[in-house]
């Protein structure tokens, strides 16, 4: 196995298509060799055994499902990997398409495109991988329906679900657990939206949004779905240019969970009561019908036609299939689960197809890292839904670095084995664990679980210790969190206790006979016996809570303590006195559950959770660094979405290199085929995190410490009719060499004979004149008007700047031919040059206004609020609105130093989370420029007049520097002084840090000086 794997596991940006990954052996595990350079492709095979018995209605189901798709009860094998990989082609070359006109879509979606896949963006923006589960949705909808040539992938979608879901029409993504599909749901969203509302009569899309969650759960944290909810992502992520978002407030979102699907009583009658109102007569209905159960479940989408269904963890959601596979299992707890899933499955599909019935489903798109069909839908557990278009996978998310790192056991000192015990520790302890149910667990004694359970307990614990001690080094708020996953109550109470601590009354029920627990920082009880006040282990019956009903009586015996321990920590923070009966326990275990590892919540200070079931999928808690499994795993399927459960990140900031950092979860008892390599453990605590914001306290004393700032989207340049000329300095240079644009020799050689060279010399006319001939040409269409007219009287002017830039030397070739300058990139890279040039020229003082956000104008710090785990520097509670600078290098914090200082500077803030971009051009690219800091000056014109700098510092200038600094100085100052709302400002650059103090005394006097100013 490749030692460099777990060295460097992570071979690709988040952000980019995947270019590289490692090489596999058939069981899935790394070979000893470099990683391979290119993408890799989808490529896993999932057995299906033929059935033993088959009934003609089931022997016609899998005709109709070998005809639509390939996969029939005779093939021992289906194989989605070709029409995965086919759809996944054609998606990449059509986003390579450089036009957007070629790209067969409508303007809306084009825009939307341009905004997720921009790379100039700071901070968090939409992963690769979420852009391209969009773009193939996308692409199939309105690029692949309208093209014969792709007719056939359509065939194989329709004839997938007229096999399994006949009466509707789905389309899945499979994306790894931690890949952030809430951000895809919210991009489905926008598309569908904005096209709904530019185009009302199109058949492809629509405005109406039923979300379904499989636990209430994930309900809740799907809120940011809701247009106008508080932290909606399309505003507080930027998932939509800002003119979109009132088109998105236009969205009708409802957010449900499956069980809502479910029938209720109308009436709250006893079964005597029913037989009292029935008499003699027929007895009367007590359960709501069809109708009002889809009034209830989903509320305003019933006034609407043809809605949108977007199904979270579809794989719970599902069409069974007619002869079932329940009777073929032997294990007890096998069946009940399959029962139970087959039960869910039924009721949410058919919730689904009842709302087609009464409004109209146009499309349900689903979700889910682990999209396969369950043990009781009558397909064998595991099989892939064959309506599946996208795959990202575990190991292609952990190439990216956005998951954890699952570690599993590969060896220990018992060579009775051929695998390790605590990988599969289920099969050397379940049959000595208890069958019993909850209701009689309290009979069960803690410290007569198998011996095997608790020394796979105590090696976790012992490394999660390791980890603690790390964190707590490094000042991590929270503690990392230890979970362990059940198979039922009598055995999570039993394990709880054990970890935590017991009591047992006597016969007068006072409580005697405490035990404190065996795993000393997880125990709920001190060393006098009394039981701590903010208990570190909770105890959870994940199915319960997420049914959303009332928790059942035994368990909420169970967890009585808990109940009441987080029932006072609330009243505590809250100061409100409440009985134990004024809230709901469900709810208030859920807050607990859902707040783990965040501060400042209820769920802070936990740091074991032992659970029923599998924890909540969707749980969104990112400090799970240890996990245990107890009970039986039969599939690869449970192995995931097991540890699915840490796999979430801790942080998201990019290292040097452009990459995410590499963060573990270590598994036992989970036989998860994955990763398997013997490696010295050794804890690597996440960074600390800092919360960077605004400090309203300071405002409030000192009102001239908020900075606000316009929020610019472009420029609009008032030229002279008549002349036009240009003031070319060295930041009009262009250098053009082999990186920009490739080798321009080649020297070519057989086995033998003579070598060649091969010599590019550009497609364009390489002299000078037609050189400027050409370029002027091009340069002409930046001063033409919105109508697209050209001031073709001013081409003389423009052909004369043009050989003025041309003939003094700001045109600088190394190793290539002058010909270059007719390739479209490097032609608008000198036209840019040219016409910024242009406007550097006097043409009067309001020749240049900006423009701005029409929805957002303007902005302040006031908004600052975010966390960082990078280098901060304390500001001055007198000189900066904003708690910290965040230091990218040492530099920032000797210029905050400075800045802090000097007797001019009356404020300042470092631009990061404060939104401040300046809108440039790359060439014909549009980007955006994010500058360093803001300072506010005093130059003696009073406090009502202060001036504004805008101030950039830069160790080493690339090309696009140049062209921020140009556009700066140029467009965006002048453009905001001409509009005479936001004060006076100016633009600065410092490019030697160790003469920083004396650059800026001296640029202070400069500004002095001269006032409106560039330096």
């Amino acid at each position: 196995m490749s030692q460099s794997f777990f060295d460097h596991p992570i071979l690709n940006s988040p952000y980019e298509p995947p270019t590289r990954h490692h090489a596999l052996d058939e069981d899935g595990q790394p070979l000893e060799q470099p990683p391979i350079e290119g993408r890799r492709p989808c490529d896993f095979i999932t057995p299906v055994p033929k059935p033993k018995r088959r009934s003609s209605k089931a022997a016609q189901a899998s005709m109709l499902f070998d005809d639509a798709t390939g996969l029939s009860d005779d093939d021992q094998e289906y194989n989605p990997k070709p029409i995965i990989n086919e759809i996944r082609a054609h998606v990449t070359t059509w986003r390579n398409l450089p036009n957007d006109r070629d790209w067969g879509v409508t303007p809306a979606t084009a825009r939307l495109l341009h905004h997720w896949r921009r790379t100039e963006v700071e901070g968090l923006r939409p992963f690769f991988c979420q852009v391209e589960a969009v773009e193939t949705v996308i692409w199939l909808t309105e690029v692949a329906r309208t093209q014969k040539r792709y007719a056939h992938l359509w065939k194989h979608i329709e004839g997938a679900n007229r096999a399994s879901s006949p009466e509707l029409m789905r389309i899945a993504m499979k994306m790894a657990t931690g890949a952030g599909k809430t951000t895809v749901m919210a991009m489905l969203i926008a598309w569908q939206t904005v096209n709904a509302v530019r185009s009302p009569n199109s058949s492809y899309f629509s405005r109406g949004f039923l979300i379904v969650a499989p636990g209430i759960t994930i309900k809740d944290r799907l809120r940011v779905l809701l247009p106008d909810d508080p932290d909606s992502y399309y505003r507080n992520r930027d998932l939509v240019p800002s003119d979109m978002l009132p088109e998105i407030g236009k969205a009708k979102v409802v957010i449900t969970n499956y069980h809502s699907f479910k029938r209720r009583e109308t009436m709250d009658v006893s079964k005597v009561g029913k037989a009292l109102l029935q008499g003699r007569g027929e007895a009367p209905t007590t359960i709501e019908s069809e109708g009002q159960m889809l009034q209830r479940a989903c509320g305003e989408l019933m006034t609407m036609k043809n809605v949108v269904v977007i199904n979270d963890e579809a794989h719970h959601c599902y069409e069974e299939r007619p002869q079932g596979s329940i009777e073929e299992l032997t294990d007890a707890d096998s069946k009940a689960e399959a029962k139970e899933n087959k039960e869910a499955a039924r009721l949410w599909i058919n919730g689904i197809k009842a709302l087609k019935k009464k409004v109209g489903v146009r499309a349900v798109y689903d979700l889910s890292a682990t999209p396969f069909f369950l043990a009781g839908s009558g397909y064998v557990e595991g099989t892939l839904f064959p309506w599946v278009v996208s795959d990202f996978s575990l190991m292609d998310a952990i190439e990216c670095g956005i998951v954890k790192l699952p570690r599993v056991p590969v060896a220990d000192n018992l060579p009775i084995a051929d695998m390790p015990i605590y990988r599969k520790l289920w099969d050397h302890i379940g049959k000595e664990m208890p069958k019993k149910g909850a209701k009689k667990s309290e009979d069960l004694n803690p410290l007569k679980l198998p011996t095997k359970l608790l020394t796979a307990l105590d090696a976790l614990y012992n490394h999660y210790v390791l980890v603690h001690e790390e964190w707590k080094r490094a000042g991590i708020p929270v503690p990392p969190v230890f979970i362990v996953v059940c198979n039922n109550t009598a055995t999570s109470k039993l394990i709880y206790e054990y970890i935590s601590g017991w009591d047992r009354p006597n016969a007068d029920g006072e409580l005697v006979n405490v035990h404190r627990g065996h795993l000393e920082l997880f125990r709920n009880y001190d060393e006098h016996g009394n039981r701590i006040a903010r208990a570190p282990t909770l105890l959870i019956d994940s199915a319960q809570l997420e049914s959303g009903e009332a928790l059942d009586k035994n368990f909420r015996k169970i967890a009585e303590a808990e109940i009441e321990q987080f029932r006072r920590e609330r009243q505590e923070r809250t100061g409100r006195v409440e009985n134990a009966d004024d809230i709901d326990d469900a709810e208030l275990l859920r807050e607990v559950m859902n707040t783990v590892g965040q501060v400042g919540r209820l769920g802070e200070n936990i740091r074991c959770v032992v659970s029923v079931s599998m924890l909540t999928e969707g749980w969104d808690a990112n400090t799970v660094t240890h996990i245990l499994g107890v009970r039986a795993f039969g599939t690869q399927l449970l192995c995931e979405q097991v540890v699915g459960r840490g796999l979430r990140r801790q942080s998201y900031e990019l290292n040097e290199q452009g990459l995410f950092d590499v963060e573990y979860a270590d598994v036992l008892g989970i036989p998860f085929d994955f990763t398997a390599k013997p490696v010295v453990v050794k804890p690597t605590p996440p960074k600390l995190v800092t919360r960077v914001h605004a400090v309203k306290e300071r405002v409030a004393e000192r009102p001239e410490l908020e900075i606000i700032f316009p929020r610019v989207e472009g420029y609009r340049v008032d030229l002279p009719e008549e002349r036009i000329s240009a003031n070319f300095t060295d930041d009009s240079r262009l250098i053009v060499d082999p990186e920009m644009i490739g080798p321009s020799r080649v020297t070519m050689s057989g086995i033998v004979g003579a070598t060649d060279e091969l010599a590019a010399k550009g497609v364009g006319d390489d002299r000078p004149s037609a050189v400027a001939y050409a370029l002027a040409a091009h340069l002409l269409k930046r001063f033409g008007d919105e109508s697209g007219d050209l001031p073709v009287h001013l081409f003389g002017q423009v052909r004369r700047i043009v050989r003025e830039w041309l003939d003094g030397g700001y045109l600088v070739l190394k190793g290539v031919p002058m010909g270059v300058l007719d390739y479209l990139e490097i032609k608008d890279q000198a036209a840019e040059r040219i016409f910024l040039a242009c406007q550097r020229y006097e043409h009067g003082p309001k020749s240049i206004k900006a423009i701005l956000d029409p929805y957002n104008p303007k902005s302040t710090t006031r908004h600052v609020n975010f966390t960082t785990s990078k280098d901060t520097y304390s500001t001055n509670h007198r000189r900066s609105h904003v708690s910290h600078v965040v230091c990218d290098s040492t530099w920032e914090a000797e210029l905050a130093r400075v800045l802090e200082t000097h007797p001019r500077v009356v404020a300042y803030v470092k631009n990061q989370g404060l939104g401040l971009e300046v809108p440039y051009r790359d060439g014909a690219k549009p980007r955006r420029y994010i500058p360093d800091m803001v300072v506010r000056l005093d130059d003696g014109k009073g406090p009502d007049d202060l001036i504004n700098l805008v101030l950039e510092t830069k160790g080493y200038r690339k090309g696009d520097a140049q062209l921020k600094a140009e556009t700066m100085k140029t467009l965006w100052v002048p453009g905001v002084n001409n509009l005479g709302t936001f004060g006076r400002w100016v633009f600065a650059e410092f490019c030697d840090m160790p003469l920083i103090e004396n650059d800026f005394d001296t640029l202070v006097e400069i500004i002095l000086a001269e006032g409106n100013a560039n330096v």
